[in-house]
């Protein structure tokens, strides 16, 4: 191993100035597409958005059902999407007869109250003395403590409403119809 070179192994010619003259061509060709890439993409940018190509990209259309969750999942409307999924299935959850006459009005999310409203007064009272039961199953099907309460309220029980609007010593909407 000393500086002499070995006798054993070919010397590789030094490129000629048509060898360099294909390297340097080659050299310019990969820098001008480079280029030329990089200013289509600037072009694409100021049109709107690069455009995706034949692999996956975050921008590919997607089924409607998987948007619907991913949007669900980042907003947090768990709970309202899973009660709003409750209210149309009122008839399987609580029976036919009593869907009949009761019908879920609103969910208050902050305080997970459930507000219900029923035709007659004699559902309206039947409703709050199977409520316990009723709160029980909704909870096992929206998971625990999704419903602490129900409200329920007879036909126009809906409360007095105090406000800004009102007019001290109304009774309420019929004052303004004669």
């Amino acid at each position: 191993m000393s500086g002499e070179p070995d006798p054993g192994r070919a010397k590789a010619p030094e490129p000629s100035g048509v060898d360099l003259a294909r390297v340097a061509l080659r050299a310019a060709k990969e820098a001008a597409r480079a280029r030329g890439d990089a200013a289509q993409q600037r072009r694409q940018v100021r049109r709107g958005g690069l455009r995706s190509g034949a692999r996956a990209d975050g921008r590919d259309p997607m089924a409607l059902g998987a948007a619907i969750n991913r949007l669900i999942t980042e907003r947090g409307w768990e709970a309202p999407a899973a009660v709003g999924g409750v209210m149309g299935r009122w008839p399987q959850i609580v029976g036919a007869d009593v869907a009949k006459h009761c019908v879920p009005d609103r969910y208050d999310e902050d305080e997970r109250v459930l507000t219900v409203r029923c035709d007659s007064t004699a559902w309206a009272t039947n409703l709050r003395l199977l409520a316990p039961t009723l709160v029980a199953r909704l909870n096992e099907d929206l998971g625990h403590g999704a419903v602490r309460t129900i409200k329920v309220f007879g036909p126009g029980d809906g409360g007095r409403r105090y406000g800004p609007l009102r007019v001290p010593g109304s009774t309420g909407p019929g004052d303004t119809y004669g």
